[in-house]
């Protein structure tokens, strides 16, 4: 098989579907996909600098987050990806994600359950999730896209559908967008 082009390495793979977790308009003129791990410390530190993206882009911006859990060195990262989906299934997707950011330095000691409760999810219903195979093929799903889209480090951001490498922090990432938007 012969290998990727530079071109197709840069664009993304699997478009943004109904299923991904996003927060914006749908319609917003950009948008951007982060595949990411919640073990990464380069994942945790762009974190804020997203959020400022967010709130200084306001409904222009459609955020994505897909999981690529590097378990070779993140091995808590899968079980935190897990986490995220069962609470997903009853809403509060982005309130785990932010919980399992906030507390990535405990996640091999973190107790889920009680974690979860904090963010007023149905206990027996989070943990029943958690354990679902649904989840984790989706978290497999997301992870082999990611390879697909030449993914091989978080955080990886994609503007648009193309592939953006520079500088994670938030002048950059919008002067990008602004670019991207252009584009379209």
């Amino acid at each position: 098989m012969d290998a990727p082009s530079i071109k197709e390495v840069n664009l993304l793979a699997e478009p943004v579907a109904e299923q991904d977790h996003a927060v914006g308009p749908v319609n917003a003129p950009v948008t951007i996909v982060e595949y990411g791990d919640y073990e990464c410390p380069d994942c945790l530190n762009a974190v804020p600098i997203m959020e400022e993206v967010r709130q200084r882009l306001g409904d222009r911006l459609r955020l994505v987050f897909r999981h690529f859990p590097q378990n070779s060195i993140h091995p808590h990262a899968s079980v935190a990806a897990e986490a995220a989906e069962a609470a997903a299934e009853q809403g509060k997707f982005w309130e785990m994600h932010a919980a399992l950011f906030q507390h990535q330095k405990e996640l091999a000691e973190i107790d889920l359950s009680h974690l979860a409760l904090t963010l007023g999810l149905e206990i027996y219903k989070f943990e029943l999730g958690r354990s679902r195979e649904q989840h984790r093929r989706r978290i497999r799903a997301d992870f082999e896209g990611g390879v697909r889209s030449g993914v091989n480090r978080t955080p990886t951001f994609f503007i648009n559908g193309r592939r953006y490498d520079g500088p994670v922090d938030a002048k950059a990432i919008i002067a990008a967008t602004r670019s991207a938007s252009q584009q379209r």
